[in-house]
């Protein structure tokens, strides 16, 4: 007589939970569990509504007004297209600002993100004292951006800074880094780039750390060489942190402000767009209108640059 026997497809597996997968997990969780979760996802997000999102818009609708700032809202006076249509026309400053962010941003994009990434891939190999590198180069980062500004007067001073003293133009042929027009810029730009570079190492040195070794290892029994193993197998992996990288990169060349600021408060060839937006907001002219539609204007080039890579990425993952 012959038994019958389960489905081996069966054995040994825990029984399912009613509803399986997520929706099922929700379900067993505890009203006092579904509570938590919906403080700590709650809260967060009306901090940022409130102190990002609201912020924003405000200052989207006020580019269309004239504002002193003074007063109550009723003196807001709406001039429509006016202040947009005076920060290409009669501006002055806009036309150099705009030159100096597309700079930064590509500089940006040219040294401190691909100067990362070689750090970390080297770091992520294991060498020797990997850990005090790791420490050494992120310490700029800890740094804020108003010391950084110090930082670069010491160095690119003319007469005492360090790099006229080791070229030999501290005394004779004197180079005023910081106070020409032409050459500030760049100087300011370098002290940037090294503070930028040890943020994106860190980033990439976590995305590194997710890539599974055994894949490594399968390419390289294929015979694939260290660069084709990074080409086919850590680059793909490192898709997420790309787009961090990405807007990281975005953000820190557009928000760029203290370190110009602490030089020459902005002017005489370091214009950014942050520093017209405070000059006219919170400056002495204090025209909230003005100040917002340049606002307007920096937060519609930076989307410029992340949205069309986020939906690019998103259109990726969906297809894989």
């Amino acid at each position: 007589m012959t038994g019958v026997r389960a489905p081996a497809a069966t054995e040994g597996r825990p029984p399912k939970a009613a509803g399986g997968g997520r929706r099922g997990r929700l379900r067993q969780l505890t009203a006092r569990d579904r509570f938590t979760l919906s403080l700590m996802a709650g809260i967060p997000t009306l901090i940022t509504v409130a102190f990002v999102w609201v912020p924003a818009v405000a200052s989207v609708v006020l580019s269309f007004s004239s504002w002193s700032g003074y007063g109550d809202f009723s003196t807001i006076q709406w001039v429509g297209l006016e202040n947009y249509r005076n920060i290409f026309t009669i501006y002055p400053e806009f036309q150099p600002a705009i030159e100096h962010n597309l700079a930064w941003l590509a500089v940006f994009f040219c040294v401190p993100a691909p100067l990362g990434l070689f750090l970390a891939v080297q770091l992520d190999k294991q060498i020797r004292f990997s850990r005090i590198y790791q420490s050494i180069l992120f310490l700029p980062v800890v740094l804020s951006l108003a010391l950084i500004g110090f930082m670069t007067e010491l160095i690119f001073s003319p007469t005492q800074g360090l790099v006229n003293n080791l070229t030999g133009h501290a005394d004779h042929h004197v180079i005023d880094w910081l106070g020409d027009p032409h050459l500030n810029i760049w100087a300011v730009m370098v002290m940037a780039c090294w503070r930028q570079t040890g943020y994106v190492m860190v980033l990439f040195l976590a995305g590194l750390k997710s890539v599974d070794p055994s894949q490594k290892e399968a390419a390289a029994l294929d015979g694939a060489g260290g660069w084709q193993t990074f080409r086919h197998v850590v680059w793909p992996a490192l898709r997420p942190i790309n787009v961090v990288v990405l807007v990281v990169t975005v953000i820190e060349s557009l928000r760029a402000f203290d370190i110009v600021y602490v030089i020459n408060k902005g002017t005489d060839g370091l214009e950014l767009l942050s520093v017209l937006v405070t000059d006219n907001i919170i400056g002495e002219a204090s025209r909230i209108g003005f100040g917002s539609a340049l606002a307007t204007i920096l937060l519609v080039i930076s989307l410029v640059f992340i949205v069309p890579y986020l939906i690019s990425m998103f259109r990726k993952d969906e297809r894989a």
